[in-house]
């Protein structure tokens, strides 16, 4: 079949790197795609929040199967778009997309289906959510109600840094609408981990489990970024807890949907907290993870192509039990981003060393944030610029890998953390 992937990050290069490998697919197009995904597969100068760009293109191309990786085009609705032109999705309508796209929906939404998460109140006036904030007992976690970048989400460390966070969101808008009203919610304490699963509407598949490094420091110090590496499997949740995650958070959220009137399509992603109590939903979001995708597929070891359009048709069931097989190998991801980020990223500094890169054996590098300058060369084009990803018999071996083939890339103002799956690696050294 032939697959258009909608995107341009990590996480579509690395979709359209497994759906080549793909037994079942023939084709493989991104749009708009960038310079690393243009080594493997014909990039469509599409953008991907333009919807009926998109579907004209799905159409001219006669695709099979439309997989959308950011979940901006399905909140704007790609999805009710295509399936009118009768073009399979593997992504969510863009009323299941409010998942993502509205904390406060989202929060309502477990709630009244009984998934466990973390007390709430929403806000959309300043001095209401000051008054509650110095009222609670510790410093809570506020986000913005919207779509911020993965950079909505401030983790208070005291009191008076929740209460400028409300400010800076409802007075100041620095994320616009998208904090426009926000969530104030207690913090969670344990350990984080995201568990993505395929849904068909009625039947909802687990992928294997991964852990994201937020915080752009070492140590997770720092501000939150959109993720600056993660790795899979995660010891703190291990293959026999998963059940409890699909009984306690995936299954109810997928028959909820579904009693409210949006069947769920696609992959739904649970950040959690593994709590004392046990698993806690911290968010919900739409699509596959970035970078967690990255460090999930290089173990892949079935067909992604059948997989998703298995979804995307309602024919999960038809793939049976134990069809998503893993390798038993850990793969972690490094980003590699550029000078600047979280903030305001440099662009256009020259990329080198990455042919470097291609000889070594099981490492990958996915591009997030690389194009091609006027003259040919390769340069940077966003704040996460690189994911570098290997596959070690341990999650120690493989971040070893990961970090000795991200010294090699050579950019002005690299940073990268040297720690990803530090977690997982203490628990190797203690299980020796």
């Amino acid at each position: 079949m032939k697959v258009l992937v909608v995107g341009s990050g990590g996480r579509e290069h690395a979709l359209a790197w497994a759906l080549t490998g793909s037994e079942s697919v023939e084709t493989v197009l991104v749009t708009p795609g960038n310079a690393g995904i243009a080594s493997l597969a014909e990039c469509v100068a599409v953008r991907a929040d333009d919807i009926p760009g998109l579907v004209a293109a799905a159409a001219e191309e006669r695709v099979d199967l439309v997989v959308a990786g950011p979940e901006l085009p399905l909140t704007l609705g790609l999805a009710d778009a295509l399936h009118e032109e009768g073009i399979p999705c593997f992504g969510p309508s863009r009323a299941a997309a409010q998942l993502e796209g509205s904390k406060i929906f989202a929060k309502e939404f477990m709630e009244r289906h009984g998934i466990p998460t973390a007390p709430f109140r929403a806000f959309d006036d300043f001095r209401d959510a000051e008054r509650w904030i110095e009222r609670l007992p510790a410093p809570p976690v506020v986000k913005a109600d919207g779509l911020a970048s993965g950079k909505g989400v401030i983790v208070a460390s005291t009191t008076t840094e929740a209460i400028e966070a409300a400010r800076t969101m409802l007075q100041s808008q620095r994320f616009g609408a998208a904090g426009h009203r926000i969530v104030v919610e207690d913090q969670l304490g344990g350990e984080e981990v995201s568990v993505i699963a395929l849904c068909d509407g009625g039947r909802v598949v687990p992928l294997a489990v991964s852990q994201d490094h937020k915080r752009v420091g070492e140590g997770d110090a720092g501000p939150n970024t959109g993720g600056m590496g993660a790795y899979s499997p995660v010891p703190a949740l291990p293959d026999s807890a998963l059940a409890e995650v699909t009984a306690r958070v995936l299954e109810p959220a997928l028959r909820g949907m579904a009693q409210d009137g949006h069947p769920f399509v696609g992959a739904l992603y649970a950040g959690l907290m593994l709590t004392p109590e046990g698993p806690r939903v911290l968010e919900f979001n739409v699509r596959f993870g970035d970078p967690e995708t990255q460090a999930i597929l290089v173990r892949a070891d079935f067909d992604l192509g059948e997989a998703l359009m298995a979804a995307a048709t309602g024919q999960l069931a038809r793939l049976g039990a134990g069809a998503l097989r893993w390798r038993p190998e850990a793969g972690v991801c490094v980003v590699v981003a550029a000078a600047g980020y979280p903030g305001d990223a440099h662009t256009g500094d020259p990329i080198e060393g990455l042919d470097e890169l291609s000889e070594l054996e099981d490492v990958e590098v996915f591009h997030s944030g690389t194009r091609r300058d006027p003259q040919g060369r390769l340069v940077t084009a966003g704040g996460r610029v690189l994911g570098v990803t290997a596959l070690g018999e341990t999650v120690r071996a493989a971040a070893a890998k990961a970090v000795a083939a991200a010294e090699r890339v050579r950019f002005e103002g690299k940073h990268f953390r040297r720690d990803i799956g530090h977690r997982a690696i203490a628990r190797e050294e203690r299980d020796r």
